[in-house]
């Protein structure tokens, strides 16, 4: 694949005539492949996206950026794009799942460039959908002391996940017709997350305590990392 500025003309050197916007809605991001290698650029500062800094916040196991799965490069892409736009390691930390889930993993490259484009109006508006998510505890809806420090919850439509921010661990929670059924379950490099324990529990009955145990056992699965 062809990298010179006949196939991605805004890919051209800027000049001091030509500074960059200042405005972060301005931002554009493009993703290619080059001699088979993912290659995310920042086109606004004219660099590329570097792994480095977002590994303060996850370490997938593999090496290199990815987009269109759900898998650990598109974790680590989630992590670093969300990071470079915002500046801000709180945001990256607590929505990058959520942020590949709902935008990361439907990157494809296409068009006559063979390469994806994301703006900064797509990322604030993938960041405004999932700050619309009210944070939930399993004791209901204000922060408590019931989840570990390395543990996160977010209230979707049909279910609850609490997510490990150290490494991938959920515990997903899914009302039933006449249970609850919880799930602790782990993605690591896989296009589905694997299951590692279950429970259930009667609809009627709280869920929490269940939560908590599947919470207590991933975390003893693999030591939490200190000062998360």
């Amino acid at each position: 694949m062809k990298t010179d500025s006949t196939d991605y003309p805004r890919t051209e050197v800027q000049t001091a005539s030509d500074p960059c916007p200042t405005n972060r809605d301005h931002v554009e991001y493009v993703g290619m492949r080059v001699d088979d290698r993912p290659v995310v650029l920042n086109l606004t500062e004219h660099k590329r996206l570097a792994r480095d800094r977002s590994l303060d916040i996850v370490r997938q196991r593999l090496s290199r950026f990815e987009w269109g799965d759900t898998g650990s490069g598109s974790t680590q892409l989630a992590c670093g794009l969300l990071l470079d736009y915002t500046d801000d390691e709180a945001v990256a930390s607590k929505h990058y799942i959520q942020f590949r889930d709902d935008v990361v993993s439907q990157l494809e490259c296409s068009g006559p460039a063979n390469c994806w484009h994301l703006t900064g109006d797509d990322i604030e508006a993938a960041l405004t959908k999932v700050t619309g998510h009210e944070a939930l505890t399993p004791d209901g809806g204000t922060p408590t002391p019931s989840l570990p420090v390395n543990w996160t919850a977010v209230n979707r439509l049909d279910r609850t996940v609490f997510q490990r921010r150290d490494i991938d661990h959920y515990v997903v929670l899914g009302e039933g017709t006449e249970e609850w059924l919880l799930l602790l379950c782990a993605q690591g490099d896989r296009a589905y997350p694997a299951p590692l324990d279950r429970r259930t529990v009667p609809i009627e009955e709280d869920p929490a305590p269940a939560v908590q145990e599947l919470v207590a056992e991933s975390n003893a699965l693999v030591e939490p990392e200190e000062d998360v």
